[in-house]
């Protein structure tokens, strides 16, 4: 059985250096053919081994496997030509050169199953997978066949149904959309956004998450921090929609951010992935810093729907760094854990 207050990560951790180059998010592979499977492989273990080694209850695959957690599932999909390459706006901040949607986007098969299949098989601990919401993904490409934003978000919505079943069937506990586009285009969010999140998730027995922060700790999203202002206020737009959705749990950055924590109560009812380590800092959290970000959290959710995350994916820092983020998430955790069974006692 799970123990209260489960520990989790959102999504990417650091890849060994062999494998890619460390500290560098869209890294090349640093292997060929049968090595590189081989590789990724080694490299799914030791991230299972070091989650479970350093206190994470709900592990991941660490996205060991892939480059992006937008693109490479996209590049398993027809209708999207990598060669054909336009500059776009992401996320409404930064430009950056994305492929083209030239015909209707299909699945031919499952893209991630055969990692899940092997992720399974190295740990009897519940597991998550991530993939990319509708949303997110739309952003991150240039579309010359539907001309339609809202279009093109369904069609990859009833594939990423079909990829999240197949992962259901090879036993993932729980599946995760990665939606960080809800935290800047608020009036899709709410003319087709959440109903396309709910698409993707349609019939699933696993339970589901939506994770929604505000980026990596690159420059172009620090940058974009800055200047929110003295309080970041976008969940106030996504948290009354998902509180009335089908999503199980509903993961945020808060640790370092300038989230009010109040907002957490909009989500009465969800489970909540509360983000309590942050992922653009070298400096490591100590554990009575996760646990005061805990313990204020539990104002606004009661201990059995709170999961103690990370704000975003760890790709971009040093392996001991990420490392020591985790041992201190599960350290600051259990001093929670303990004060909640002795207020119990």
């Amino acid at each position: 059985m799970s123990p209260i207050l489960p520990t989790t990560t959102v999504g990417s951790l650091p890849k060994p250096s062999w494998l890619a180059q460390p500290e560098t998010l869209w890294s090349p592979w640093r292997l060929e053919g049968p090595e590189l499977i081989e590789g990724k492989q080694d490299a799914l273990r030791i991230a299972v081994k070091e989650q479970s080694d350093h206190g994470i209850d709900i592990v991941s695959d660490g996205e060991q496997t892939r480059q992006h957690f937008v693109t490479t599932f996209i590049e398993h999909l027809d209708g999207v030509d990598f060669e054909q390459r336009e500059t776009v706006r992401i996320r409404n901040r930064y430009d950056a050169s994305v492929p083209t949607v030239v015909g209707a986007v299909s699945r031919e098969k499952p893209v991630f199953v055969d990692d899940a299949t092997f992720l399974r098989q190295q740990t009897d601990k519940p597991i998550k997978w991530a993939l990319p919401g509708p949303m997110t993904m739309i952003d991150t490409l240039y579309d010359r066949h539907y001309s339609s934003r809202e279009a093109l978000a369904w069609e990859f919505a009833a594939i990423l149904n079909q990829e999240a079943r197949d992962l259901e069937a090879a036993g993932v506990d729980i599946i995760q959309f990665d939606e960080p586009a809800f935290n800047v285009y608020f009036d899709e969010l709410k003319d087709w956004g959440v109903a396309a999140l709910e698409r993707a998730a349609e019939g699933l027995r696993a339970e589901t998450v939506v994770h929604i922060c505000y980026g990596y700790g690159i420059k172009a999203n620090t940058d974009w921090k800055a200047s929110l202002g003295s309080e970041w206020r976008q969940y106030e737009e996504s948290f009354p929609l998902l509180q009335q959705s089908g999503i199980d749990i509903i993961s945020l950055e808060s640790h370092n951010s300038r989230v009010p924590i109040d907002l957490v109560g909009l989500l009465r009812g969800k489970k909540v992935m509360l983000g309590a380590i942050d992922v653009a800092s070298e400096k490591v959290e100590t554990p009575e810093e996760v646990a005061d970000t805990l313990r204020s959290a539990l104002e606004f959710v009661d201990a059995d729907k709170l999961l103690p995350s990370t704000n975003c994916g760890m790709a971009p820092l040093s392996r001991d760094v990420a490392l020591a983020k985790l041992s201190a998430l599960s350290a600051g955790t259990r001093l929670v854990r303990e004060e909640l069974v002795t207020s119990h006692a």
